[in-house]
């Protein structure tokens, strides 16, 4: 069953034709702790840069790229964190997936999907009226 969701769903880490396109014009980098897998165009590359990109392991979320690595891929610095010696900042935290769309996301009170009542409007409110 993964052979077909890696050959039809993108979402499920790399498809045949981006594993395919790896191959051919790719240039494996480095890896994160959390499996990701960067990678560097050979050759030329398009305007002086070379192009260069992420394959998922798992889930494809964006926000699984740690600091370090989204710095190289975004082109701020040249090396790698693997040779650069990029250390974390203490104040950054670790990875939490984003659960939107997810049955696990945030519903607040009042929310449609927690059947959409909320508390009444407090005394204090007081609709704007063009005339006053």
């Amino acid at each position: 069953m993964s052979f077909i969701k890696r050959i039809f769903t993108w979402w499920n880490g790399s498809t045949f034709g981006t594993n395919l396109q790896v191959r051919r014009k790719g240039e494996k980098i480095g890896e994160d702790d959390y499996g990701n897998t960067y990678y560097q165009e050979t050759g030329e590359g398009y305007d002086g840069r070379k192009r260069r990109w992420v394959t998922y392991t798992g889930y494809a979320d964006a926000s699984r790229v740690p600091a370090g690595w989204q710095g190289w891929l975004a082109h701020t610095s040249e090396l790698p964190p693997t040779e650069d010696g990029y250390v974390p900042h203490d104040w950054e935290r670790e990875h939490q997936p984003n659960l939107t769309g997810t049955v696990h996301a945030y519903k607040p009170k009042g929310s449609l999907d927690r059947g959409g009542e909320r508390a009444k409007v407090a005394g204090d409110y007081e609709a704007w009226s063009p005339d006053a």
